[in-house]
């Protein structure tokens, strides 16, 4: 089965192929010591499965859950908590930056 989702400690730079640019700096950073929030990076796999399918791939969605857990364990916080939050960042990130796709962020 694919693996669709990497935790920033599994990954190095690289491995832009597959993280994405943003994905595989945040993993060397994580590996260098640096003080990296925890994390999981989505593949490009999985996008561009998603887009030639126009579904998610099989095994990704509970490949994300899985890595959202350890993200709130890791935490001490849950997604959704009306009290305490975990408060999550979602960003998109391709091998090569783009200009102009700063734009898209806002959206």
């Amino acid at each position: 089965m694919t693996k669709y989702v990497y935790d920033f400690s599994e990954g190095n730079k690289d491995m832009k192929d597959l993280l994405g640019g943003k994905g595989a700096n945040l993993a060397e950073m994580t590996n260098m010591g640096l003080h990296v929030p925890p994390g999981f990076t989505a593949t490009t796999a999985a996008c561009l499965t998603s887009l030639a399918e126009g579904r998610w791939p099989d095994g990704l969605e509970p490949e994300v859950e899985e890595h959202l857990q350890g993200l709130e364990k890791a935490m001490g916080k849950r997604l959704g908590d009306s009290d305490d939050p975990l408060l999550v960042s979602v960003r998109s990130g391709a091998k090569f930056s783009m200009p102009g796709m700063l734009d898209s962020t806002w959206a």
